[in-house]
């Protein structure tokens, strides 16, 4: 599998508001994107960084993944994003090679693209989203 770029890397947040002022004032980033993602428990907002990519992840499911990371870890690094080419195939891969998914096959994030999730046992230690990239024109990269 070859990973194409560092798509984004998350932080999860207790409130994505409070956030931005710092990251938008001190360190000059835009707001790209922002959603509530509901099925994922979550509001996200992308920041660019030049061409690159910050996400701040807030959680609304009191009881979902994000909820519980800032409970037991506080708030900071959440994931690495990595672009890949085609997700089904890389999917296919790690799974034939004994990788542990969190997601068995990809689904909608943020944006609208398509994403899965690789279990930190699988990836080093770190939680890992794949992201289908625009190379593919499957599904867009930048909104």
């Amino acid at each position: 599998m070859l990973l194409e770029r560092i798509h984004h890397v998350a932080y999860a947040v207790e409130d994505i508001d409070a956030a931005l002022p710092e990251l938008i004032e001190r360190y000059g980033m835009r707001v790209g994107i922002r959603e509530r993602m509901e099925e994922q428990g979550v509001e996200a907002v992308a920041l660019d960084v030049g061409p690159d990519r910050l996400e701040l992840i807030q959680p609304i499911d009191p009881e979902g993944s994000v909820a519980r990371f800032l409970e037991r870890r506080g708030p900071g690094l959440h994931h690495v994003g990595y672009a890949v080419g085609d997700l089904d195939a890389a999917l296919e891969e790690l799974r034939s090679a004994g990788a542990e998914l969190i997601d068995e096959r990809p689904r909608r994030g943020l944006g609208g693209h398509m994403i899965a999730f690789v279990h930190p046992h699988s990836a080093g230690g770190v939680l890992t989203e794949l992201v289908q990239s625009e190379r593919s024109g499957r599904h867009g990269d930048r909104t």
